[in-house]
């Protein structure tokens, strides 16, 4: 399987296979005191860091390593 992201410097949409992919989480504390989580999927390409926001259930469905 592979995925998607855009590459913001040639602006044109990359695919990326799964072995180069890794998954990570953002994660800061609002001024109510609760915390916002962020999922995102990163990967190299050319040389470039890509990264992708995506829904927790997609975050959790993808088999690649967590970084």
């Amino acid at each position: 399987m592979s995925v998607t992201f855009f590459d913001v410097k040639t602006k044109q949409n990359v695919t990326v296979d799964d072995g180069k992919i890794k998954k990570t989480k953002f994660e800061r504390k609002l001024k109510s005191g609760s915390v916002q989580t962020r999922y995102a999927l990163k990967a190299d390409y050319q040389g470039r860091k890509l990264f992708k926001f995506v829904s927790k259930g997609d975050w959790d469905g993808l088999k690649v390593p967590q970084e």
